[in-house]
């Protein structure tokens, strides 16, 4: 299982996965179970093994979603993690799940030990997807045809006021947009 986490970010040689497989823990939260609470420092990065998350903003009517996480994905509060400041963002288990965490302070161990562990900055940027969703002016129909191609499983997931929220979109549009498919 580690060896696939491992291969979809670089090569590694079996010390390494060794090494890896010591530097991290593995969780099982319920759903509704919060993994990072908004004003608390994002101090890891989780891959889910099963289940979903989502990341959001508490608002005085409704949360936002910022953010849509899925089975074999790496999720953290970028800005957080990176910067260690306080998040403005909670991650909440949307259904029963199951992660693996590695800490900022194991991965920087791991790197010490083995320069392999370089590589894992290419988990750091998950930003893409929201810069190109948000950054290009998209369309409804283009945004949803985007997270289907990028995230193909959201749809089958989180309900439609989620994926409209996380879209920036009213849920009336997005549901629009689905009945063209």
């Amino acid at each position: 299982m580690t060896q696939h986490i491992l291969r979809d970010i670089g090569q590694f040689s079996e010390t390494d996965v060794t090494l890896f497989e010591r530097s991290v823990t593995k969780r099982s939260l319920n759903k509704n179970d919060l993994l990072l609470k908004e004003g608390e420092v994002c101090h890891s990065a989780f891959y889910i093994l099963s289940g979903a998350f989502y990341q959001f903003q508490a608002g005085e009517m409704e949360d936002a979603i910022v953010d849509l996480h899925l089975q074999h994905e790496w999720m953290f509060n970028h800005t957080s993690f990176i910067n260690q400041s306080p998040s403005k963002t909670s991650i909440k288990a949307f259904a029963r799940s199951e992660v693996i965490e590695l800490t900022l302070g194991n991965l920087h161990e791991l790197i010490v030990r083995a320069p392999g562990f370089l590589q894992f900055g290419r988990i750091f940027d998950q930003t893409k997807t929201r810069t190109y969703l948000f950054d290009n002016s998209l369309n409804p129909t283009q945004k949803y045809n985007y997270i289907k191609e990028t995230k193909p499983l959201i749809s089958q997931i989180f309900p439609v006021k989620m994926i409209a929220s996380y879209l920036k979109i009213a849920p009336e549009t997005l549901s629009r947009v689905r009945a063209q498919y």
